[in-house]
């Protein structure tokens, strides 16, 4: 076993390897150590190998910071306490290192990089992620894209609002742009990407527009046929798929949904599963829809009754609807968006004549599946005829 030898220096030793070479004149490795009293006791402490770069000056060095430190009663008094003191060092050096780069994350990195995959692995719809990086990239990035989160402030979302009033773009738009926004800042906090407030949030001091999603506009009978047979001479599909939601009030997105396991042809009922809100409810079926369903081509019971193009599914009615509409005049001089026949005024149709007819409120709201009572009741003031009806046949009881 190899002895330990003095240093010149006082309190400092080494030992010699016994095999081990290294430097000019391929000397001996030596392993330094100092020690030193402290609190009566002798302590021994290696502090490394000369191939390693120590050498004897080096560890007289650390030996008086360590004396002079018990001298004056600050900072480690040992080396075990140094050594542990720039081990928390590091760590916090690198945990403040990792937070500034948290801190300077922009609000297109963490909507790019974390936010888009998040939602993309975690939401049912596509088109709702597609309309918020559409938002994203036309009205918010070019504002706040290059910002990190922490200098976003409400002055901010105040701009992207007045750039997107000055495109003329729809208040229902300025509250989505709004609502991205506010998703973004939420993931952020909710993943330790930001700490601190929501500028988009509910407490917030941006204002958002005002807006009425109600539509008025419905089709008459002859409308209806009329648009229906403009649209059969045109797609078959997009006939199909409007006939529809004109008769069961489907929504766009659960017409695309549609497979054929959700049909049951002989009980009439088309089962919707998972819709907004995340409920399922049933549609039921006239004969004209029993009608129109089998005549179409069927295929495994997981197939989409609406296939789009190679068999995948359809994200958003076609432009089909949008010239068959245009061709018959229906939108002509009507500026408010709002009220313009779209895809979606077929579901609102089918509504309005329900309430026409005398169809209890609470039915209609179960038909459309609707959450909340409040959205049905926008149909209320079409059953006029009805109540009149009724209390004339109140009279006649009497």
């Amino acid at each position: 076993m190899a002895t330990w030898n003095r240093s010149k220096y006082p309190g400092i030793r080494y030992r010699e390897h016994d095999t081990r070479r290294h430097g000019v004149g391929n000397k001996p490795d030596r392993y330094y150590t100092i020690f030193y009293k402290l609190d009566g006791k002798t302590v021994e402490e290696a502090v490394g190998w000369a191939s390693r770069g120590m050498t004897e000056k080096k560890a007289a060095a650390i030996l008086a910071e360590l004396q002079e430190n018990h001298r004056r009663g600050t900072g480690p008094r040992t080396l075990k306490e140094k050594r542990e003191l720039g081990a928390a060092e590091r760590q916090e050096q690198e945990e403040q290192a990792t937070q500034d780069a948290i801190d300077n994350l922009t609000l297109s990195a963490i909507f790019y990089d974390k936010f888009i995959p998040h939602i993309q692995a975690n939401r049912r719809a596509l088109k709702s992620w597609k309309r918020d990086e559409g938002l994203f990239r036309l009205w918010i990035a070019p504002v706040i894209g290059n910002k990190p989160l922490r200098d976003i402030a409400p002055f901010d979302l105040e701009k992207i609002k007045k750039s997107m009033t000055k495109a003329e773009k729809a208040p229902r738009s300025i509250v989505y742009a709004l609502a991205t926004i506010r998703l973004v800042f939420n993931f952020a906090l909710a993943h330790d990407l930001y700490t601190g407030k929501n500028p988009a949030g509910p407490a917030g001091k941006v204002k958002r527009p005002t807006t009425d999603n109600s539509r008025t506009r419905y089709l008459s009978r002859e409308e209806a046929v009329a648009l229906l047979a403009e649209l059969a001479a045109r797609s078959q599909d997009v006939h199909d798929m409007a006939f529809l939601s004109l008769y069961t009030g489907m929504r766009a997105g659960e017409i695309f949904s549609l497979t054929w396991a959700d049909i049951d042809l002989d009980g009439g009922v088309i089962m919707l599963r998972k819709t907004k809100g995340n409920k399922n409810r049933a549609a039921f079926m006239t004969g004209a829809v029993k009608a129109m369903l089998q005549a179409r081509t069927k295929s495994v019971p997981a197939g989409l009754v609406f296939p789009g193009r190679n068999g995948v599914k359809i994200e958003q009615a076609s432009d089909t609807f949008t010239r068959a509409v245009d061709k018959l005049g229906f939108n002509e001089g009507i500026a408010d968006r709002e009220q313009r026949v779209v895809f979606h005024t077929m579901r609102h149709t089918f509504a309005s004549w329900l309430v026409e007819i005398g169809t209890d409120i609470y039915y209609v709201m179960k038909l459309m599946g609707h959450s909340d009572i409040k959205l049905t009741m926008r149909y209320a003031h079409l059953g006029k005829n009805s109540l009149r009806a009724a209390v004339h046949r109140l009279e006649a009881a009497g």
